[in-house]
């Protein structure tokens, strides 16, 4: 079923974008959820009136997405853990511990796109790839050290 984007989806395509979709994903979730609309002539004629505002709307959220990704190349993340003696750790570094340190850095970052396969459950220096736009991945150092041991 042809469908018209009424707002970006990861995976499917951005706002504006004609897409193929199966019935039922279009029937029960997109079209219900208003994220789109069903390719019909009339919905394709008011969407090409509308395609220069959704155009500059583009352009505007791609120039947002490349300040981000120069602010977030420039940190550096540092998790302390306790380790074992071969340097793999009582736990691990999941997505979500990587966007909750962000947030305290002032940027917020869906956990959903930071492309971390698995959790770190290593010591060492990860370079973590991050989906800020679609066209537009950051690229950010995540250093996981051990924790200090303190003397009581």
């Amino acid at each position: 079923m042809e469908i018209i984007l009424q707002q970006d989806v990861d995976e499917l395509g951005l706002e504006g974008d004609m897409v193929d979709v199966a019935k039922g994903y279009a029937r029960n979730y997109l079209i219900p959820s208003r994220i789109a609309v069903e390719a019909t002539t009339q919905n394709k004629k008011s969407f090409e009136l509308r395609r220069k505002k959704i155009e500059i709307k583009r352009l505007k959220a791609k120039e947002k997405a490349e300040k981000l990704k120069q602010e977030i190349e420039e940190i550096t993340i540092t998790f302390s853990h306790k380790a074992g003696e071969e340097g793999k750790l009582y736990g691990s570094v999941t997505r979500m511990d990587i966007a909750s340190h962000l947030e305290k850095e002032g940027i917020l970052i869906d956990r959903k796109k930071i492309l971390l396969e698995k959790p770190i459950k290593t010591l060492g220096e990860f370079e973590v790839a991050l989906r800020i736009y679609p066209e537009v991945i950051a690229s950010i150092k995540v250093v996981v050290s051990p924790e200090k041991k303190t003397e009581g």
